[in-house]
């Protein structure tokens, strides 16, 4: 059981990608309105989107373990049912609020907002929203976050990046995960790293080990946190 109070969209709410261009335009209206919300009380929110299992959440993990002490720190995690995950990052000690997308692949702007209205903005610095696991649908579904990091594992082989080069276009920061597993699986980070640059030349790449904690300094520099 958990204590964790789940957001989860009202009949009706829902964009889904197959949707017309109204729908996503006015997805794209409620991801402006949260952006200024959050700037307004000077909230810097990051959109952490990547495949299940690529570990996005570890990854949060290590960067809430290493900048609690300087921000204070709250994270939305969407999910399409459970709080595993969710509860995994409130054991570091920061608010979390669970978000159901139901049948969805992604979250929208419009559970954001409802999940927004979940915490005291005046009480935090730095806003972490991990995306549900694909990466496919939430490069069409901005949030209104001002940074993104797509998360992708070694593990899922060496044409990740060229089967889905659109969630790369508009990334910040691009994470190259479980580097320690590279030779094993036979898959090049350097080759990854090349896919990357070739769709977003000025997205800033990180290979990391995020079970140990291996160069995720970088990618808190990469961020300029």
């Amino acid at each position: 059981m958990t204590d964790l109070k789940v957001v989860k969209a009202e009949e009706g709410e829902i964009f889904d990608i197959e949707l017309d261009e109204n729908l996503l335009k006015a997805n794209e209206e409620i991801a402006n309105e949260n952006m200024e919300l959050l700037k307004k009380h000077n909230v810097l929110a990051i959109d952490v989107m990547g495949a299940t299992g690529s570990g996005k959440t570890s990854l949060i993990e290590k960067l809430v373990e290493s900048l609690k002490g300087k921000y204070t720190i709250a994270a939305f995690k969407g999910d399409l049912t459970t709080t595993i995950d969710a509860e995994r990052i409130k054991k570091h000690g920061v608010v979390v609020v669970p978000i159901s997308t139901g049948k969805e692949c992604h979250l929208d702007a419009n559970l954001v907002r409802k999940a927004l209205q979940r915490i005291d903005l005046e009480k935090i610095d730095l806003l972490f929203i991990e995306n549900v696991g694909n990466l496919i649908c939430p490069s069409d579904f901005p949030l209104g976050s001002e940074k993104r990091i797509v998360v992708i594992s070694v593990t899922e082989g060496p044409y990740m990046v060229i089967k889905h080069p659109f969630i790369f276009a508009d990334a910040d920061v691009a994470v190259i995960n479980k580097k320690d597993l590279a030779q094993p699986m036979n898959v090049s980070i350097k080759k990854l790293e090349q896919d990357i640059y070739e769709i977003n030349p000025n997205v800033k790449v990180v290979a990391t080990n995020c079970r140990s904690g291996e160069n995720v300094s970088q990618v808190i520099q990469a961020l300029n946190l």
